[in-house]
């Protein structure tokens, strides 16, 4: 398991790279899409213009997200997980310190 943390102790943050970002996305989608081709996933169009998520997909996203890397997403901030490039610029500042546990 991983996870990621706001630890203010630490005099250094780490902060994962947007394109490790880009693949915990592409691993979680594949875990609940898995016959959707993800090769051809285009950064700027809409999740759901791409793939056939529903609701309950885009949930189970989030949940991932809690679950694995301890990011908590609030609902209000849902809209900011509509495409790659939106989910990447949204996540990139709250993943920091993640660490394998």
């Amino acid at each position: 398991m991983t996870a990621c943390g706001n630890k203010r102790s630490r005099k250094w943050r780490i902060r994962v790279a947007p394109e490790e970002i880009r693949n915990v996305i592409i691993d979680i989608l594949t875990d609940i899409a898995p016959d959707e081709d993800l090769t051809s996933l285009k950064d700027e169009i809409d999740f759901r213009e791409q793939l056939e998520l529903d609701s309950m997909d885009f949930l189970d996203i989030v949940m991932e997200l809690r679950k694995r890397y301890s990011v908590n997403v609030p609902e209000e901030d849902y809209p900011q997980l509509a495409s790659m490039a939106s989910t990447v610029t949204y996540l990139t500042p709250k993943m920091v310190d993640c660490v394998a546990s």
